[in-house]
């Protein structure tokens, strides 16, 4: 049920997030979702890439500094209220949410949202309570 996060830490200057993605472009690793934190003189790029361990290859090899994670995507209606609905569920299901952001996709009306969250535990057994489970890595085509 996990799917494999790739954080690279990056210099924030000019010119550093396209250097990582002409890497991985001329690799053919394509991204499926990203995600950028930043502060003044460094950032973080959280990649889900259709090959995490190719990228993550290609990433180290050409001197990067990364980490894999484990995070969880869960589908949700693309609608009005779709990513409220869950959210409401996880906000009574007491669970804390340290980040999330969304993945692309081109299926219509559904919509993927990635989750890093505390308690795994507690995370499936809350979404299970309301019928709604994680997407497996297979259900979106990444390795």
């Amino acid at each position: 049920m996990h799917i494999n996060q790739i954080s690279v830490f990056l210099e924030n200057r000019t010119g550093g997030l396209a250097e990582i993605t002409r890497l991985l472009a001329e690799n053919n690793v394509n991204l499926r979702a990203l995600s950028i934190a930043e502060s003044a003189d460094y950032g973080v790029l959280r990649i889900i890439a259709d090959d995490s361990k190719k990228a993550s290859s290609v990433l180290l090899s050409s001197g990067n500094i990364l980490s894999m994670t484990p995070v969880m995507a869960v589908a949700v209606p693309d609608k009005p209220a779709g990513l409220n609905e869950l959210l409401e569920v996880l906000a009574e299901g007491d669970i804390s949410i340290e980040y999330m952001y969304s993945y692309n996709t081109r299926e219509d009306g559904t919509a993927y949202m990635i989750f890093r969250i505390s308690d795994e535990k507690k995370f499936l057994e809350v979404l299970a309570k309301h019928g709604m489970k994680p997407v497996c890595p297979s259900d979106l085509n990444i390795k």
